[in-house]
């Protein structure tokens, strides 16, 4: 059995994560594995020397030369690797493989990893997915928003945990609110800072982290300067070892509008953080978090309740210890090896 991977690109973010963490349990298993990029070079997380990385070439820009390179490539590759078994983690992905396998054997299963209703593309989206014998999603939720038919094909399997992610920490936590997540539209790192402001008229002396980079960085520090906060909220950029930057923090918030199951979330939870979290589609933290028990979940949009919740669990200790003592418990829920041995039993199904 041979496992190839088809993604855009290995340069960071959620599903690239659970790539790479897939794909090293694997090749730890013995079982040949392979990342294929379509649009890129990058790696930005780790991979065991004999997982097999190959490009397709950079990102098309919409140039029809470079993606019919790209499929005559993939075509290449498909041929002398007959019978391998594809996870594609891409909708554009999904429909590269279909166009360059025609005429092929082809076992494919793929893995949704956003809000399905976020997708702009769904008619495109739709046809090639039912080319797939398996679709893979986050939650019950995203499989109902699919047809019918694909529904048919769709199972549950949730993100598995690295075992790289720090001990939880144990002392008295840094007045810090930590966040972990691309500057970009659906993190709504807008409305954190807007919670963050009403927070810390009663917390002044709190601060709030900010990971990672994007589009919206200087949209977001003008926020920041006109709320009077510039020498409160910080914004650290991409970091490597966030995780050890944030596991001292008092919580983790989470404040997007739409996700899959969030990375940072879990990890956060494993650590032993209280978390906070927006309640938003496909219900991937509500999978994970129990209100008031092993975090807080609150409305989308609604910088009062976020606020209100950072508050609750600034002034209660005992909450924060209660609902960190029972987060980190999804360090046994999580596992790589659980969550590998999920895809490898969807994948086995369809050959």
């Amino acid at each position: 059995m041979k496992i190839v991977f088809v993604v855009p690109d290995m340069a960071g973010g959620g599903s690239e994560r659970v790539i790479s963490l897939l794909a090293n349990e694997f090749v730890k298993r013995g079982i040949e594995t392979a990342i294929l990029s379509f649009a890129g070079h990058q790696q930005a997380y780790p991979l065991d020397s004999r997982v097999e990385t190959v490009s397709a070439g950079e990102a098309s820009g919409g140039d029809m030369e470079v993606r019919i390179r790209r499929l005559r490539f993939m075509r290449d590759y498909f041929r002398k690797n007959k019978g391998c078994t594809i996870f594609s983690f891409s909708t554009y992905g999904t429909g590269f493989v279909v166009l360059s396998t025609l005429f092929m054997k082809r076992n494919m299963l793929v893995s949704e990893r956003i809000d399905p209703r976020s997708c702009d593309h769904k008619t495109y989206r739709d046809f090639f997915y039912r080319f797939a014998y398996r679709l893979v999603c986050q939650t019950q939720e995203a499989v109902t928003c699919f047809p019918k038919a694909i529904q048919k094909k769709a199972c549950v399997i949730g993100n598995p945990l690295d075992s790289a992610v720090p001990e939880p920490f144990e002392g008295t936590r840094r007045k810090s609110i930590s966040t972990i997540g691309r500057l970009e539209n659906q993190k709504n790192h807008r409305l954190l800072i807007e919670a963050f402001s009403i927070f810390s008229r009663d917390f002044p002396d709190y601060t709030l982290d900010i990971y990672g980079k994007g589009i919206l960085e200087g949209e977001l520090k003008e926020l920041a300067r006109e709320k009077g906060l510039e020498s409160q909220v910080i914004f650290h950029g991409f970091c490597s070892n966030a995780r050890e930057e944030i596991r001292d923090s008092s919580m983790f918030v989470l404040s997007s509008d739409y996700e899959g199951i969030s990375n940072s979330m879990l990890e956060a939870m494993a650590m032993g953080m209280p978390v906070i979290s927006t309640d938003c589609p496909i219900g991937g933290s509500r999978t994970s978090i129990q209100d008031g028990v092993n975090g807080l979940l609150v409305p989308m949009k609604d910088a009062q309740a976020l606020a209100a919740a950072m508050k609750q669990v600034a002034k209660d200790p005992a909450l924060a210890q209660k609902l960190s003592q029972n987060a980190r418990k999804i360090r046994s829920e999580c596992t790589v090896e659980r969550i590998a041995d999920r895809f490898l039993e969807a994948a086995r199904r369809g050959v």
